[in-house]
């Protein structure tokens, strides 16, 4: 049974995510996550990123587990979506129009001072790791989006690994001098129903316990909260 969702980039890291089921009971997942660690161990993977229910926290701490906060999860149905704002326009970054660098260099613009307190890969990762989550067409899933003429935000929507119909934002994001005049939300919106194109029938979106910017705006377009999970990480 697989319990768990694990994004692995070679030696650096391993991305896991616990999938919560109603029928399965607590040992079977502390089970399945030994299984997971002792692999993490003899691969000598750098580090190991857990996102799991917070009644496991004992457990993990004894694992020399360190917690780095709580995330929320938000999640609404893709069918009778809000309509979109016509006053942003939206690009991918397959179209050409710009190349990887400036789309990296407006990814890093977008999430500085963002209120979410995990460990921050750099750019260059975060870049260099887009194929191996996303596919080798992973830059049709790179939007970016202009007011006026100029860079509002970006935001990557996907289906998410092991689903068939689960959308979620690998990122999303609004520069900094356009915060707090409901730019988020417009973006947000778009990203949804670029989510419906990919074929998704709901989405899934979390976001760090404090912030409270990033909730609103989950609340404003409809979304319902989900879940609360642990942010747990151990290095090697």
């Amino acid at each position: 049974m697989n319990l768990f969702n694990i994004i692995k980039n070679k030696q650096e890291y391993w991305l896991v995510d616990q999938i919560k089921k109603e029928d399965v009971s607590t040992e079977l997942y502390i089970r399945e996550l030994t299984g997971i660690l002792g692999d993490w161990d003899r691969l000598e993977i750098g580090y190991l990123s857990l996102l799991m229910d917070e009644q496991f926290e004992s457990w993990l701490l004894d694992k020399k587990f360190n917690k780095i906060s709580s995330i929320v999860e938000y999640t609404r149905k893709l069918k009778d979506l809000p309509l979109t704002n016509d006053q942003i326009v939206w690009h991918s970054l397959a179209e050409g129009l710009i190349d990887d660098q400036a789309y990296a260099e407006l990814y890093e613009l977008c999430r500085s001072g963002s209120a979410n307190k995990n460990t921050k890969q750099t750019i260059a990762q975060i870049m260099s790791s887009l194929e191996n989550e996303l596919g080798p067409e992973w830059h049709k899933h790179c939007y970016y989006f202009l007011k006026d003429g100029a860079f509002a935000g970006i935001s990557i929507p996907h289906i998410e690994m092991g689903t068939e119909d689960e959308g979620r934002l690998f990122y999303f994001g609004v520069v900094p001098e356009l915060r707090g005049q409901g730019i988020g939300a417009q973006i947000h919106r778009v990203s949804m129903v670029l989510l419906k194109q990919f074929q998704a029938t709901y989405y899934v979106g979390s976001t760090d316990v404090n912030n409270a910017n990033m909730i609103k705006i989950f609340e404003k377009n409809g979304c319902k909260l989900r879940d609360r999970k642990g942010i747990y990480k151990i290095v090697r």
